[in-house]
């Protein structure tokens, strides 16, 4: 009969240096999802991350005022289309600002090269003469409940007066992010380009 002799203990240096491996590992993966935690639940986000516009909280809600087309015929939301909107209604007497905005916005949507195809630009009024228009562009007749129903559509305090704010409405008619009037077109292409990859 052969006798196996027990291991030998490990030298007390190594089990220690064992021991503050294994409280290492542990201490290091706990404090960073307690430090992803924390960072998560203040609101902070990389700067990747964040949005360029104001997010609206809550919504907007457009499904309930139905938009009407200036040639005729409704504007349908047909959320499975997938299709994103960027909305403008300008006051009655917009002219140079609202030119100046069509271009930026005609620049934007070409800027989103094979997904321009899923986004529409809805124009609320009367476009100004020297307006730059693209097969995006869907023109609803100007509706008070529906600027009534746009966060400060004629501009807020301390915001520029000389523009036009942007609305970003999503696949279901939600309006969720807000330009303000004098915005960089940059800011709004970048916010749609992430939205953009949802689809």
């Amino acid at each position: 009969m052969t006798v196996i002799p027990p291991e030998p203990l490990l030298p007390p240096a190594q089990r220690n240096r064992n021991r503050a491996l294994l409280v290492l590992i542990v201490v290091l993966f706990l404090g960073s999802a307690l430090v992803a935690g924390a960072l998560r639940f203040s609101g902070w986000r990389p700067a990747g991350m964040q949005n360029k516009g104001e997010l609206l909280d809550p919504p907007a809600d457009l499904r309930t005022h139905p938009l009407r087309l200036v040639d005729g015929g409704s504007y349908e939301w047909r959320p499975a289309d997938r299709r994103w909107r960027i909305l403008v209604a300008p006051p009655a007497d917009c002219a140079h600002a609202c030119v100046r905005m069509s271009q930026e916005l005609d620049l934007v949507w070409q800027l989103f090269g094979r997904n321009a195809d899923h986004v529409d630009i809805l124009w609320a009024g009367t476009v100004p003469d020297g307006a730059v228009r693209n097969s995006a562009w869907r023109v609803v007749q100007a509706d008070p409940d529906l600027r009534a129903t746009l966060p400060r559509v004629d501009g807020g305090p301390g915001e520029a007066d000389n523009g036009v704010p942007a609305y970003v409405v999503d696949p279901n008619g939600f309006v969720i992010l807000r330009y303000a009037p004098g915005f960089d077109p940059g800011d709004l292409r970048s916010d749609m380009a992430k939205l953009l990859k949802l689809k």
